[in-house]
């Protein structure tokens, strides 16, 4: 019998160092990702209203959470400064919701970059990711629930 465990209990360990199990930090903190990625005003809309209540939630029960609204293909057109459909409404909402960021995907800006010659300005404060999809997956795997209002 100890010929065997000693093997296997060897190989488990090899494994684990090679390919570690993914532990999610249980901090208390909820993560919400909000995908954008249609040129829609009312799912631009919805996606602020869901954050705005999310937060109310979560902070009328005294918990905190973290909220980040990604925008990638024609959803873009949310953060572009100048074009965005709810830019009125987000230079309110954004100094009253300081758990709730903006993501930004570069590949989708790089894209209109090539079509109109060049980059899309985006509003002040949205971070530009390097892919949406490939960061909504990252975040997924991280523990994030992600919706699509």
């Amino acid at each position: 019998m100890k010929q065997i465990y000693g093997p296997l209990l060897g190989a488990i360990v090899a494994l684990l160092i090679i390919f570690p199990v993914a532990a999610e930090e249980d901090d208390g903190i909820h993560r919400l990702v909000l995908q954008v990625s249609d040129n829609d005003p009312q799912k631009m809309t919805s996606a602020l209203n869901v954050a705005a209540n999310v937060s109310r939630h979560y902070s009328a029960i005294g918990e905190e959470v973290e909220i980040k609204i990604l925008a990638f293909n024609a959803g873009i057109n949310m953060l572009i400064d100048g074009t965005s459909p709810v830019q009125k409404r987000l230079s309110s909402f954004r100094p009253s919701m300081p758990n709730v960021s903006f993501l930004a995907c570069g590949n989708t800006i790089n894209s209109l970059a090539r079509k109109h010659g060049t980059k899309p300005e985006l509003l002040d404060d949205v971070e530009v990711v390097q892919a949406g999809v490939v960061t909504l997956m990252e975040l997924d795997k991280a523990g994030w629930t992600i919706v699509r209002p």
